[in-house]
């Protein structure tokens, strides 16, 4: 059974409260590893949604931490997160030591940003934490359509790429960090300004720093986008501990 807060948790929320079966565990690059955990699809919910993950941190109390769900296998009865592990935080610290027969207290489905069924082209723009959550949503466009992905990773082996359904336009830009600090957007602004904006309708999905999530919503905004056209969602930010419940602190 999940824990009693998990439980009291989901009701309040209206969502589901399970102990999942950790089925694999793949390291794709240096940043990133595959957790598959057996788990029904509705957990999952929709694509850019989360779940939300009780952990164990460094004191032993126990913490939640927010992942986007990268895919559903409905066959196998899993869903599979992409958990960014270059930092040193109970997330990354439990996706690195889990293993096969490991369980978890899981709630979901988490999340109010999907994909715009109204666009013609959507960019998506942010780090390597992003990288599951970008691409479930990409996986959903209906061809044809577009895909734009701008990423900044610290390393080019981070640079984890996959395939989409033929008949979807894909362009993929990797932008290498070059040592420049978590929360300094240089690297996807130059990434952004070689991006010549269509003339037809699009939707710019801006996820990972708090910081630089919030500068490249300026810039598309400068640019010409509406706000309505833009979803911005921050899964971390520099020099601050995420809060217990798994979002970063969004004060000044």
């Amino acid at each position: 059974m999940p824990h009693e807060s998990s439980i009291d948790l989901a009701s309040r929320l209206g969502v589901h409260a399970i102990d999942a079966t950790v089925v694999s565990v793949d390291t794709l690059s240096p940043a990133l590893v595959a957790v598959e955990l057996r788990a029904p699809a509705e957990l999952a919910g929709v694509p850019g949604n989360d779940v939300m993950v009780r952990v164990p941190d460094e004191s032993g109390e126990y913490v939640r931490r927010r992942y986007s769900v990268r895919s559903v296998d409905a066959t196998r009865g899993t869903i599979t997160l992409w958990i960014a592990v270059a930092h040193d935080g109970p997330g990354s610290r439990w996706a690195r030591t889990t293993k096969p027969g490991d369980v978890v207290d899981l709630v979901g489905p988490r999340g109010k940003i999907g994909l715009d069924p109204m666009a013609d082209w959507h960019l998506f723009a942010g780090d390597v934490t992003a990288l599951g959550s970008f691409y479930r949503l990409a996986s959903s466009i209906e061809v044809p359509g577009r895909a734009i992905f701008l990423i900044e990773v610290d390393h080019m082996d981070d640079a984890v790429t996959t395939s989409f359904d033929e008949g979807l336009g894909v362009t993929g830009i990797f932008v290498e960090r070059q040592g420049r600090a978590g929360n300094d957007p240089a690297g996807l602004l130059t990434a952004l300004a070689a991006f010549a904006t269509p003339l037809d309708e699009g939707h710019a999905y801006l996820f990972g720093e708090f910081a630089v999530t919030m500068t490249l919503r300026k810039a598309l905004l400068d640019r010409g986008l509406t706000a309505e056209q833009i979803d911005r969602k921050a899964f971390w930010r520099m020099g601050r501990v995420n809060a217990a419940h798994g979002e970063p602190d969004k004060g000044d």
